[in-house]
């Protein structure tokens, strides 16, 4: 399989997923809703639990939502049939009870439906940091150590930037598809970083081998070799784990579902970078690495 030769198509496809993400989040910032569709976790908020007693449409219960607060985009997330959690900015006591009437009213409901609870904007500036620290130390940490287990910082620089092309195109999937933007994101991308990184270890391991018989430096060779000898595994890892996500997209209730669906383009993008794109980057940096250990070694013969 010709991998290396066709790098530059397999990069420039990557390029341009970025810039989807990045282009949905302008595009979104330009028209005043945010570049994310932040939850009350990170923005800070009121979230308002009830059950209904019967099955609502959501959009139903945005309305009246709308209608009180003046906000054009209230969170609505099932948590049962009859459940659901209401998520808007934050609402005053006379708006808040206001809310809590109108839903009565309409629904024949009563006080003891409703869990209400506010969250503020200094826990939710702590959730933004802590997400931040945690996906910068998981990357250092695997830099670390899958350049120490091949002893090849070149390899290790290599799995974490294709980790972070991943991280950068399921971050771009939350501002393209307005997924709500809470701590679930955390979960999703170790999750993803996790799964990526495993699935390109596997073909750097079978890289290391191949260098026993194919040569150290026939870089091209290797890449292609190690690429097509773990392609099946790869395809079917990749496979088992898009089925597994992509019921829990079509059948759970919308809580599973802003998990899953993030998920879901992880996978896609993780076992896409894994195969077309961690090695050639590795190809990248060790072509360059070796060019400038032989030009030295010309210019001290000179």
């Amino acid at each position: 399989m010709k991998i290396v030769k066709y790098r530059f198509i397999y990069i420039a496809i990557s390029v341009v997923l970025i810039l989807v993400g990045i282009a949905a989040m302008i595009f979104n910032s330009v028209k005043g809703n945010g570049a994310f569709n932040y939850d009350i976790q990170y923005t800070g908020g009121t979230s308002i639990q009830v059950d209904l007693g019967k099955s609502v449409p959501d959009e139903e219960i945005a309305k009246i939502i709308t209608d009180i607060t003046g906000e054009e985009n209230p969170q609505i997330q099932a948590l049962e049939e009859t459940s659901k959690v209401i998520k808007t900015k934050s609402l005053d006591t006379e708006t808040r009870n206001e809310v809590q009437e109108a839903l009565k009213s309409q629904y024949g409901i009563e006080n003891t439906n409703f869990t209400i609870q506010d969250v503020s904007g200094t826990i939710s500036n702590e959730m933004k940091k802590n997400s931040i620290i945690s996906i910068v130390v998981a990357c250092i940490c695997m830099l670390i150590y899958v350049s120490l287990r091949f002893k090849d910082f070149d390899i290790g620089a290599s799995a974490v930037l294709a980790l972070c092309h991943d991280a950068l195109i399921v971050t771009g999937s939350y501002a393209l598809f307005r997924i709500p933007f809470n701590n679930n994101y955390i979960a999703v991308i170790l999750t993803i970083l996790g799964y990526s990184i495993n699935a390109t270890i596997v073909i750097f391991d079978r890289l290391r081998e191949d260098r026993k018989v194919i040569g150290r430096n026939n870089f091209e060779a290797l890449v292609d070799s190690s690429v097509t000898k773990t392609l099946a595994r790869s395809i079917f890892t990749s496979l088992t784990v898009f089925i597994a996500s992509g019921c829990l997209l079509i059948w759970g209730v919308d809580s599973i579902k802003q998990f899953a669906l993030p998920i879901t383009v992880g996978v896609i993008c993780g076992g896409y970078s894994s195969v077309f794109i961690s090695g050639n980057i590795w190809y990248l940096l060790a072509t360059a690495r070796y060019n400038r250990k032989q030009a030295k070694l010309g210019n001290k013969r000179k």
